[in-house]
């Protein structure tokens, strides 16, 4: 594993790991606590294109010829976060199989996720786009069980990331607690019966005209 080059940071809530604009130069793996990342664009406007939570890499562009950061990530709770320099961890990668191993499957997964992302916002309601993210935020297996959705998000951060409005995801919520398709006990509980009308493109759960439209 890394050594010479690695620094453990424990970061606090809500406190920037890097910045859009900010140089470059190391890569970050998340062992504790969850980072949003956030994008800016010329205009002002701010979106969440994602969540990190423990196990992932981030900020890894440096290592493709990125001069500054593309995206700003801050902390949603007290996090503990591995930075390595941009020198180490090639060096790394180069000499640890294992390490290398760890890497690459982790660009992959990435990669098949920003695929079906694409496709998600090309293609789907922002009703649609709601229930997939729900699932992939309760980690929804193929175990056929109920999951929770740990970290706590808002309302207004899931709108962000499905690039519709806070008032949709709220009317949209309502719609699929009153469908049985989620509940609430704490923490939202993702139910079997959402990924049931996610794949068979249910009634309730595909694009509707008048009143799922973007």
């Amino acid at each position: 594993m890394v050594g010479t080059g690695k620094t453990v940071l424990t970061i606090k809530k809500n406190q920037h790991v890097f910045e859009q604009g900010d140089v470059a130069d190391s890569v970050f793996y998340l062992q504790k606590g969850q980072v949003k990342l956030t994008v800016v664009s010329e205009q002002g406007k701010e979106a969440v294109v994602g969540i990190l939570e423990p196990g992932q890499f981030f900020g890894e562009g440096c290592l493709n010829g990125h001069p500054l950061r593309i995206a700003t990530t801050t902390t949603m709770e007290e996090s503990v976060i591995t930075s390595i320099t941009k020198e180490a961890m090639i060096a790394t990668l180069r000499t640890e199989p294992k390490f290398s191993e760890l890497f690459m499957a982790y660009l992959l997964t990435r990669n098949s996720r920003i695929e079906e992302d694409l496709i998600d916002q090309l293609f789907n309601s922002s009703e649609k786009r709601l229930a997939r993210l729900l699932l992939l935020l309760a980690h929804f297996g193929e175990e056929g069980r109920s999951q929770s959705i740990l970290l706590n998000i808002s309302q207004e951060t899931l709108a962000e990331m499905i690039g519709t409005t806070r008032s949709r995801v709220s009317a949209f919520m309502n719609k699929f607690r009153k469908l049985g398709l989620i509940s609430y006990n704490g923490k939202i509980e993702v139910h079997n019966s959402l990924l049931n009308a996610v794949l068979r493109e249910k009634p309730e759960i595909e694009r509707d005209d008048s009143t799922s439209k973007d």
